[in-house]
């Protein structure tokens, strides 16, 4: 990640950050790639030092040289083509959220520009708000690309008051899943749930290396978690809009609710979140009364369990 020679970014070529994730992104996405799914022939009897695509291999696929291929694999991403790039995607059997996430890495590594200075604090227009408001059945939230809870309803902060019962502001749902022995039992498929959240911040961190408070939530929970540490090396990236969240409430036990993620167009990363739940369904009776519950406890976050993320680590997270 940025600055994790160099916290000042004084000194060096800033685009060393990015031409190392091209580098370790490419080197990943090859591994997994073998020559059978990649419709190479394999000779009798060749033995193979890596399981999968080796770098003339991809650039064979990819109709280029091997010598061009390598250099671009090292971050060298001076003028590279579109065609280049779709080549590439084509022989590494990247979905649409890699190629993004390749393309974001390439466009930083040309970069000039010196990094940012901590970002100013994200904020929700108070029309924002008040659509949230007056979606008073529908849990919501607008989230910033690093999981910020940014804002919310009166019935998503009681849907997530553990999350909430963190007292580090704002709320962030990456620190909650890997460092709050409270999220293996809220989040009922957790393990799915904590690939989706490292996706999310592994294709937010290639849109802009340079995000101070992402850098800084990434060292964060790179220290204290070694399930997120062994993640993070994965390099996955994913587009996570739409599915079922499995949850289990302290109040109101479980549910399966269907979300929606919608962009916002003003600010950087910001997206709307609500999650609903099917018509007459045990869900949607949980749901009702949660808002019961909801109406008549204005601290939520004090009437949450206890978070106990300042003392946790990876200890309280499975392998």
């Amino acid at each position: 990640m940025a600055g994790r020679k160099d916290p000042n970014g004084a000194n060096r070529d800033i685009r060393d950050d990015f031409r190392a994730e091209i580098r370790e992104f490419l080197g990943t996405r090859r591994a997994r790639v073998t020559p059978e799914q990649a419709g190479l022939p394999l000779y009798g009897g060749e033995r193979r030092r890596v399981t999968g695509l080796r770098r003339e291999e991809v650039a064979l696929l990819a109709g280029i040289s091997s010598e061009y291929y390598t250099r671009l694999e090292r971050g060298n991403a001076t003028g590279v083509s579109e065609s280049v790039i779709e080549g590439i995607a084509q022989a590494l059997q990247l979905d649409e959220a890699e190629r993004s996430h390749l393309l974001d890495l390439l466009r930083g590594a040309g970069t000039t520009r010196p990094p940012r200075r901590r970002p100013a604090q994200q904020r929700v227009r108070p029309t924002v708000q008040r659509v949230l408001d007056s979606m008073a059945g529908t849990p919501a939230f607008i989230l910033s690309g690093r999981g910020d809870i940014l804002a919310a309803n009166h019935l998503g902060r009681a849907l997530f008051s553990p999350v909430y019962a963190d007292p580090v502001r704002p709320p962030n749902n990456a620190r909650f899943v890997f460092l709050s022995p409270h999220a293996t039992e809220f989040f009922r498929h957790w393990d799915e749930v904590a690939g989706d959240t490292v996706a999310m911040l592994r294709a937010e961190a290639g849109r802009d290396l340079y995000d101070r408070r992402l850098t800084d939530l990434i060292g964060e929970l790179s220290t204290r978690s070694a399930e997120f540490r062994r993640r993070w090396a994965a390099h996955n990236v994913r587009m996570h809009t739409t599915g079922v969240k499995l949850l289990h409430h302290p109040v109101v036990g479980d549910l399966d609710l269907p979300f929606e993620t919608f962009p916002l167009p003003d600010g950087p990363s910001q997206f709307l979140l609500t999650y609903t739940a099917e018509p007459h369904s045990l869900s949607q009776d949980a749901l009702n009364l949660l808002a019961s519950w909801a109406a008549t406890n204005d601290g939520i976050e004090q009437s949450a369990p206890a978070n106990d993320s300042q003392s946790a680590d990876s200890s309280d997270i499975p392998d």
